[in-house]
């Protein structure tokens, strides 16, 4: 029961970032004065609607979302309010405006959750574990603070922990460490995971470093401390994306909206009690808005991003040959994209659903 409940919870967050999505394009459309017809939230059938001034407001039965439906979206309608007839830095800024919604949204909910953390952990390091030989002057140090991995800035503890698993442990490792003030660079330094401890009944080797110290958080560090996670969710966008391009994650491990359902949902009702369950599905939330929030932008027709890279496209075009893409072209190359993207997905729910019931 416990874990049904927290998929409806799931599904109404969901439809909570997509509306607030949405939100983004009609708040922004309407100030540069772009024809809104209609503004929903939910889909399917209108449960409630009213219609004030040029725009018809509804809320819709599923709970899945929501949608800004502008005037000439996708062809000149004539209409010199409408969307397709509108200066590049107005169709810029509406477009880029849900994206914006979305991590304001991922960061407002880890600020919110960050308030109540009185301390945390710092990448500091507290200790050695036994065997560890690269202790010394020339090497780390108690109380060194790591600064940057192989060129990644570590902020956070956690940002730490990231970058040095993801160095294979092997080859060595870029490190700039803080300490007495001062920053140490140690370039292709012989870290290597060469220490074995036994967790959980089998031998994993580490790289024998330590981090126990924490730090008291005053309010503003709180809040500071809250932006940092919410920024560090798009550095981890980005890296799995880059991850997916190179191979290092395969494209059967993508998971899609089941998927994260599924994942986010376990992840509540296995917490120890519904306060803690409900903190750790908001929190998954806010990485999935900053999540939206980056893909959204990627030049792709079909997304936003992909009619921002059309937008930037006709501008460079009209300026060096005074012609634009015809609307019907670039029509045909996000619909085409779009039913690619459908494609996708229903591979991915595919995979999904075929992982859940495996």
């Amino acid at each position: 029961m416990a874990r049904f409940l927290y998929v409806l919870l799931v599904v109404v967050l969901f439809g909570v970032l997509i509306a607030i999505h949405e939100f983004g394009h009609f708040i922004t459309a309407k100030l540069l004065g772009v024809k809104v017809n209609e503004f929903a939230i939910g889909m399917g059938p209108a449960l409630w609607s009213r219609r004030k001034g040029e725009t018809l407001y509804a809320l819709r039965a599923f709970p899945v979302g929501g949608y800004c439906a502008m005037e000439g979206e996708d062809e000149d309608t004539g209409d010199p309010r409408a969307f397709s007839r509108q200066k590049g830095w107005k169709k810029i800024i509406i477009l880029c405006a849900g994206s914006f919604m979305n991590f304001l949204l991922g960061l407002v909910i880890m600020v919110a959750l960050s308030l109540g953390v009185t301390e945390a952990r710092v990448p500091v390091i507290s200790s050695f574990m036994d065997g560890f030989a690269l202790e010394g002057d020339g090497g780390l140090m108690v109380g060194d603070r790591i600064v940057r991995v192989d060129g990644h800035a570590v902020w956070l503890y956690s940002d730490a922990l990231v970058y040095l698993d993801r160095n294979d442990g092997v080859s060595g490792i870029d490190l700039v460490v803080e300490r007495d003030g001062e920053q140490v660079v140690l370039n292709n330094f012989p870290l290597t995971r060469s220490i074995e401890v036994e967790e959980s009944g089998r031998t994993v080797k580490k790289f024998g470093l330590s981090f126990t110290q924490t730090e008291q958080l005053s309010l503003g560090g709180r809040v500071k401390y809250g932006f940092l996670q919410s920024v560090d969710f798009v550095r981890i966008v980005w890296m799995s994306l880059g991850d997916l391009v190179t191979g290092r994650v395969a494209v059967s491990e993508l998971s899609g909206v089941i998927g994260v359902v599924d994942v986010v949902s376990e992840e509540g009702a296995k917490a120890q009690t519904a306060a803690v369950g409900i903190v750790n599905v908001v929190s998954m939330m806010a990485l999935i808005a900053v999540n939206l929030a980056v893909m959204n932008l990627l030049p792709i027709p079909a997304l936003d991003g992909g009619r921002i890279f059309f937008v930037l496209l006709n501008g460079l075009l009209y300026a060096v040959a005074r012609r634009r893409i015809p609307e019907k072209y670039e029509g045909y190359v996000h619909a085409g994209a779009f039913v690619v993207l459908l494609a996708l997905m229903a591979v991915v729910a595919f995979h999904d659903v075929w992982k859940i019931f495996a």
